[in-house]
């Protein structure tokens, strides 16, 4: 719930802050109040009007408020609000950075977690289909798609028109949506464990660490996982994997389950908490999931201390790698260069406020030149395959697809997977999709 808002302009040029998720007080569940505190906030967002290109939620709310007899928020209709809130995909470029009016400024807007609320409340009244359900449910998807056979049949119906038709009736997957390939040797079969070598701690990193794999990881992209092993591996980095993992619960948060994100929470905090008392630090190859667990389980469980533990112990891949090179045990020595890379920089590590951490290791591979694009993809979870909302997806990827054909780089890469295949997909075979974590390992010829 919101906290007392503090004195008129006090705190205005403090950092932002971001305010526990108070979702286990029954408060936060009164649709009532939570209608007044929409009302709140798109009256402020109408009165700024700041973050109208960041996705459709805005342009939809003043939409809604221009068509009004008065031009003003009052005049929507309650039962119009919803419009804005199917709109949000939780990327927190708005909070992060747009919005001037975060706590703790007096006016406390946290347009997302509102948003977040809103999700949830639809979510425990039933409101949620099933087909989001199984989209979200990424774990048992991908367990179930990379059965030997049954994942060739699933690849193959994913390349076909008439199943594709068949997908968009039932589950609501647009047929022009990208969607991933799955694989029959999934990342926990190809990487092999290592045997304990000497490693050597560097600032907040201890040189050894623990690979949450993620569901995409695992059965979509392990070639790249098994790429960022081999980097960290090459740079006397020591790596497992954590042994058993349940989904990090982004896509559950997405949809407003609440509950379920709290399920799957129970399952990976003792490991990851484990790993990290064995003198692990912790990685993971998704922007997403690392923003989970450094962010987002963090504030609906603010009094759980592995939670808060893992927290501190999560880093995303460059981050991690940008530590070891300022403490000079980052090897700088690359077999080949890469040439110019149009890279994509993904909403769910820009607010991680870390830095374009991505940019400036492979920034050390002799001869590399960049088109840096901040800018969202439209994709953001199932935004970006739903027949609803793929339309505005392939809209709001626009602008980064125009950049990236007009860069005619040698590589076009995204730290977030998933935004990279939508956009190369728009680009009609201009570009295709590079992890950079693989152009990393390229560049050092292992």
């Amino acid at each position: 719930m919101a906290q007392p808002p503090r004195g008129k302009g006090e705190g205005s040029l403090e950092a932002p802050t971001r305010h526990p998720l108070d979702w286990k007080n029954s408060d936060f569940w009164d649709e009532t109040a939570l209608n007044k505190e929409l009302e709140r906030i798109f009256d402020i967002c109408h009165g700024c009007r700041r973050c109208v290109s960041l996705c459709h939620a805005f342009p939809t709310l003043f939409d809604l408020v221009d068509a009004t007899a008065d031009g003003e928020v009052h005049g929507i209709p309650k039962t119009s609000y919803q419009q804005v809130v199917d709109q949000c995909y939780l990327c927190d470029l708005c909070y992060q950075t747009k919005c001037p009016y975060v706590p703790p400024h007096e006016w406390n807007l946290d347009f997302p977690h509102v948003m977040l609320r809103a999700k949830a409340i639809k979510h425990r009244q039933g409101q949620t289909t099933l087909a989001a359900k199984l989209l979200s449910s990424t774990t048992a998807v991908g367990k179930l798609a990379s059965i030997p056979v049954v994942v060739d049949v699933v690849n193959a119906g994913n390349r076909n028109p008439t199943v594709r038709k068949l997908l968009d009736k039932t589950l609501g997957v647009h047929p022009e949506a990208e969607v991933p390939t799955y694989h029959r040797l999934t990342a926990r079969k190809r990487i092999k464990p290592q045997a304990p070598i000497t490693v050597q701690p560097a600032g907040p990193t201890r040189g050894k660490v623990a690979v949450f794999v993620t569901c995409y990881g695992n059965v979509n992209m392990p070639q790249v996982v098994e790429d960022m092993v081999a980097v960290f591996r090459h740079n006397d980095i020591e790596v497992k994997l954590i042994e058993q993992e349940q989904c990090c619960g982004m896509p559950k948060l997405e949809l407003g389950d609440l509950d379920t994100v709290e399920q799957y929470k129970n399952v990976n905090a003792p490991r990851l908490a484990k790993a990290i008392d064995d003198g692990y630090d912790l990685i993971a190859p998704i922007p997403s999931c690392v923003l989970m667990f450094k962010q987002e389980l963090p504030l609906m469980f603010p009094n759980d201390a592995e939670v808060q533990k893992i927290k501190r112990g999560m880093f995303d891949p460059f981050e991690y790698l940008m530590h070891r090179h300022q403490a000079k045990l980052l090897k700088t020595e690359f077999k080949n260069q890469l040439g110019k890379i149009a890279y994509h920089v993904p909403c769910h590590q820009r607010v991680q406020n870390i830095g374009p951490k991505t940019r400036d290791i492979l920034a050390l591979v002799p001869g590399t030149e960049f088109q840096l694009i901040e800018r969202c993809s439209g994709h953001d979870g199932t935004y970006g395959v739903k027949t609803k909302t793929y339309p505005l997806a392939r809209k709001i990827a626009k602008p980064v697809v125009d950049r990236v054909v007009k860069a005619e780089a040698n590589h076009f890469a995204s730290d977030c997977p998933m935004a990279a295949q939508h956009i190369a997909a728009g680009t009609g075979g201009k570009a295709e999709a590079d992890h950079p974590l693989s152009l990393l390992r390229r560049a050092y010829g292992v």
